[in-house]
């Protein structure tokens, strides 16, 4: 899959991929939940390249999501990951579909210039090269290798470097447009708690007890999990005493938050290696040792 992940990106093809995530090594626990798949979502093909991920905690959720993923993919011709887990692929919940006329898509780019004149990866302002219709006549070319703006394979490192950094500033450059962030009572907060698809619903018991005995907490929840929200996450290490990170794996957006915090609040990892969710009382601990 990784490999597909990789040509994917090299191509521009919008692609969306659904994982929902299970505990692992290996086989691990194929039909219970983990959310440790997330670095394997960002870095797990070769090379350097942005995609970009999103995490549902509900069916509707991922629903809804799922139609988001679509139009991201399309906008900005890249592999969009929904990362769900066991406990969401197996929820059962109300899920309300709307008439297809209230749906928003985003149409897909298409060039209608010149035939003779069109480049299959001459990028727009955006960074985004324009697509075209199998069997309308334009000439074609593509591969997962290096290639120029015909898509011919152009092996050398000038070449390499213009592409590659297009296609990693075509998401970097727009991280903070692409981003989806839920925040609640932040603003003032001592603690915060950042997470992430089925931990965002079992953090909130935890939140809440706090909240009654009179701590300052908030909650960040990203929707969109890469980008990594690197401006947000920062600002908010500047306003708080710490960011208590809660994910159903042994700690890994956990570094992206610690390594943008850069010590301007402390860190905290609430780790759970899978199989079922966080026990509410170890995320309270963690909040109340936070707001210490």
């Amino acid at each position: 899959m990784m490999e597909n992940l990789g040509l994917g990106i090299m191509m521009e093809v919008p692609t969306v991929i659904i994982n929902v995530q299970r505990g692992g090594p290996s086989t691990g626990l194929p039909t219970l939940p983990a959310q440790a798949d997330i670095m394997q979502a960002r870095w797990g093909s070769h090379g350097d390249y942005e995609l970009i991920a999103v995490a549902p905690s509900s069916p509707q959720e991922s629903f809804d999501y799922m139609i988001m993923a679509f139009n991201l993919s399309e906008k900005y011709r890249v592999p969009t990951l929904v990362m769900m887990d066991e406990c969401v692929g197996h929820m059962t919940e109300k899920i309300v579909i709307p008439e297809p006329e209230e749906i928003e898509i985003t149409p897909r780019k298409l060039y209608d210039g010149p035939k003779d004149e069109y480049l299959p990866y001459r990028p727009d302002e955006d960074m985004v090269p324009w697509m075209v219709r199998a069997g309308d006549g334009y000439r074609f070319h593509t591969t997962g290798l290096t290639h120029d703006e015909r898509g011919y394979p152009a092996m050398n490192a000038e070449c390499q470097h213009e592409l590659v950094t297009r296609l990693m500033d075509k998401i970097r450059t727009k991280a903070d447009e692409i981003a989806v962030l839920e925040e609640d009572e932040v603003d003032g907060a001592d603690v915060v708690v950042i997470s992430y698809g089925i931990s965002s619903r079992v953090a909130i018991p935890a939140v809440e007890r706090a909240r009654a005995e009179g701590v300052k907490v908030g909650s960040l929840r990203m929707v969109t999990v890469w980008p990594f929200p690197e401006n947000r996450m920062r600002e908010l290490a500047k306003e708080v005493g710490a960011l208590v990170v809660v994910e159903l794996n042994m700690g890994q957006m956990y570094y992206e938050v610690e390594r943008v915090a850069a010590g301007n609040a402390k860190t905290i990892l609430v780790p759970h290696a899978g199989g079922w969710v966080h026990d509410s009382e170890d995320i309270y601990q963690a909040i109340k040792g936070g707001a210490r």
